[in-house]
C-alpha cells in the first residue's frame, strides 16, 4: 500500500450513492474499506482501491461487533481518513403503504432505528482511534425527508434520519476534541434503484427540474473529506435542487 494513501471506510457500498461515493473515492486514489448486507458486483472487486469489503447487516448488534473487528483488523495501527455512514432502510408495510405512526409493527421502527441512527453512532465510537490518527472526517448520510413530510418515505425512516441530523451536530462537538470532523449530506430525488414511477410526480416541486444523480452526492461526501472543508464541521448540506426550500 501507498504510505500516504489516504483510507475511507464506507458503509452500504453495494448500489445507489453507496456505490457511486466508493468509485468517486476510489477515482481520487483512496484506499477504500465497505460494508454491506449483499457482496458488491464481481467487477468492482478488480477495482485495486476496492482493498476490502465485509458482509454485515448493520441492523444487528452482533453484526456491528463483528464488522468492527475484522475492519480495525485490516486497519491495524493506521488511521482512517474518512468514515461515511451511508447504509439505512426505508421500509414499507406489508400492503406496501408507508410505515406511518398508525400503521406497521413498532418493532420495523426499532430496526429503522437500529440501522440509520444507531449504527452509525457506534461506528463513529469504534472507529474513533483511528480517525483521530488521521484527522479524519465523518459524513452521514440523512435526508430531505428527516426535514419535512414526504409522500413516500415513512414516518419510521423520516424520524430516523431526523435524528442522524440531530446526532450528526452533537458529534461535532464532541469528536472536535479528537481533531475530527463531523458533516451530514441530506440528498433528495435522486435516481438509484429506490426511485419508483410515482417520483415524478416531485419533479415539479424542484427548482432544478430534474432528480440527481448519485455521482453528485457522491461529489459533495467525497468534497467533505477533503482539506477544501477543513474547517467546515456540524454542517448539513442539502443535495436536492433546491427542494429542500419549499
Amino acid at each position: 500500500m501507498i504510505k500516504d494513501r489516504q483510507r475511507v471506510v464506507l458503509t452500504g457500498a453495494s448500489r445507489g450513492i453507496g456505490h457511486a461515493t466508493v468509485k468517486r473515492f476510489s477515482d481520487e486514489g483512496w484506499e477504500v474499506i465497505t460494508c454491506s448486507r449483499e457482496e458488491v458486483p464481481e467487477h468492482c472487486l478488480r477495482d485495486p482501491n476496492w482493498t476490502h469489503h465485509i458482509t454485515a447487516d448493520l441492523a444487528d448488534h452482533a453484526a456491528v461487533d463483528s464488522f468492527l473487528t475484522e475492519a480495525l483488523g485490516v486497519i491495524g495501527d493506521g488511521p482512517i481518513h474518512a468514515l461515511v455512514n451511508n447504509a439505512a432502510v426505508s421500509p414499507k408495510t406489508e400492503f406496501k403503504e408507508r410505515l406511518g405512526c398508525l400503521n406497521g409493527d413498532l418493532d420495523h421502527w426499532r430496526e429503522v432505528f437500529e440501522l440509520n441512527l444507531f449504527a452509525p453512532l457506534a461506528l463513529g465510537r469504534g472507529f474513533a482511534a483511528p480517525l483521530r490518527k488521521g484527522a479524519g472526517a465523518i459524513v452521514n448520510i440523512t435526508s430531505i425527508a428527516g426535514h419535512g413530510v414526504h409522500p413516500f418515505a415513512g414516518s419510521a425512516y423520516s424520524t430516523s434520519k431526523a435524528a442522524l441530523s440531530a446526532l450528526t451536530r452533537e458529534m461535532a462537538v464532541e469528536f472536535a476534541e479528537l481533531n475530527v470532523r463531523v458533516n451530514a449530506v441530506a440528498p433528495g430525488e435522486i435516481e438509484t434503484a429506490m426511485i419508483g414511477e410515482e417520483y415524478e410526480t416531485l419533479i415539479p416541486r424542484i427548482p432544478l427540474h430534474r432528480m440527481g444523480r448519485p455521482e453528485e452526492v457522491a461529489a459533495t461526501v467525497y468534497r467533505l473529506c477533503t482539506e477544501d472543508f477543513g474547517y467546515v464541521t456540524g454542517t448539513e448540506i442539502f443535495v436536492t435542487g433546491g427542494q429542500h426550500l419549499y
